[in-house]
């Protein structure tokens, strides 16, 4: 038997680094939560830190969709770019820092396959840390994630795979919305607190909705608690998913993603959504017309060799009829309304938002006694992070 043997892949087990002194965490005072109306239109204010620029901000993001359609993938990619601060996407850039990765529904095993997968040959980032084990928040996981968001004063995003193994038994005598709300509520409070992202993985219903919101799965409490919700969805075309997202320092928005299964990594393609949900002809006219505001069928045609005039003209004129392109009365085609006066608007930026803002570690969320000590908790011998 090994003189050393692994120990088991929990929060509790993940060893500190013994030759580092240890560093008091950074105090955090209680922020201001009072103001006159003219104060707060004078005050200064700080711009969220993103995680990932237009996408992830800090604060708590739901991350959900149906099952298998490749959220772990999406998410563990993501942690390892900001780990890394490499590329989220394969396409915007982010600054890295230390990541907590929460999965509660794989083995270690499971997970360095998948790392193996994604990195590429690359090497693991160290900011990167693992956990497969964790109890619920209301049963020591707030402060066991407290804990180890002291040790990384630096840290940018924590990531709980799947939400429903945190959010414990709902407490007795209150309504399924404030149940849902109060355990969203856990990790706002430590979102809040550190200024970080905490990604919950999450499912979507199995009917379908117009509105991707109502599809979260839950009460409106879940969604009404969170500062964002991110919807993945299977699309039909070119791509292979359609990422929609909302949120209160988040512009809404929808972008279309392509699944690479050599590598498991999750790519934003180029381009409105439109581009890659439609049939092939269709996309092609609307690139077509979105380069030149105004054309006719004829104009098309000459950029489309491979498909007549009159599959052309009839195909405009069904996108016309489906929203996708508007016609003036001489037959002209537009992209929106909009381009008839004005320039092609830019449809595929995220949000505008700085691509590497500073860090923020003081004076956001709640202060550290409405943590009921959390961060200030010893560590029990045998039990460190």
């Amino acid at each position: 038997m090994s003189a050393n043997p692994i120990p088991p892949l929990h929060l509790y087990s993940v060893p500190s680094d013994t030759e580092t002194p240890p560093v008091a965490p950074p105090k955090r005072e209680r922020p201001r939560t009072a103001w006159t109306a003219d104060q707060l239109m004078a005050a200064d204010f700080p711009e969220p830190k993103w995680a990932v620029p237009g996408i992830l901000a800090e604060g708590v993001s739901l991350l959900a969709g149906p099952p298998k359609v490749g959220k772990s993938w999406l998410s563990l990619g993501l942690a390892l770019a900001v780990a890394a601060g490499g590329q989220a996407f394969h396409s915007v850039p982010v600054q890295g820092g230390p990541v907590l990765y929460l999965a509660l529904e794989d083995t270690p095993r499971r997970l360095q396959t998948r790392m193996g997968k994604l990195l590429g040959g690359q090497s693991a980032p160290a900011g990167l840390t693992l956990v497969t084990e964790c109890p619920p928040f209301p049963q020591g996981g707030t402060e066991a994630i407290a804990q180890w968001l002291d040790r990384n004063p630096d840290a940018r995003m924590v990531v709980i795979d799947v939400f429903a193994k945190m959010r414990g038994q709902a407490p007795q005598g209150v309504s399924a919305y404030d149940a849902d709300y109060v355990s969203v509520g856990y990790a706002k409070r430590l979102a809040d607190h550190y200024g970080i992202a905490v990604v919950l993985v999450h499912h979507v219903r199995k009917a379908g909705s117009d509105d991707f919101l109502t599809e979260v799965s839950g009460t409106n409490g879940i969604a009404g608690a969170a500062d964002a919700t991110l919807v993945l969805k299977r699309a039909r075309g070119q791509a292979d998913g359609i990422l929609h997202v909302t949120g209160r320092d988040v512009d809404e928005a929808e972008y279309a993603l392509q699944f690479q299964s050599a590598s498991g990594a999750w790519h934003l393609l180029d381009g409105p959504v439109t581009d890659h949900t439609v049939g092939d002809t269709r996309a092609a006219i609307l690139r077509h017309v979105r380069a030149h505001p105004g054309a006719k069928p004829k104009d098309i045609a000459g950029d489309l060799p491979q498909v007549d005039i009159d599959t052309i003209r009839r195909t405009c004129s069904r996108m016309a009829a489906d929203g996708q392109l508007t016609r003036d009365g001489s037959g002209r085609y537009y992209p929106d309304t909009e381009t008839r006066t004005q320039g092609i608007p830019e449809v595929s930026e995220l949000s505008d938002c700085p691509a590497t803002p500073p860090d923020q570690h003081e004076g956001t969320g709640q202060s550290e006694w409405e943590l009921s000590g959390l961060s200030g908790v010893e560590e029990a011998e045998g039990t460190a992070i």
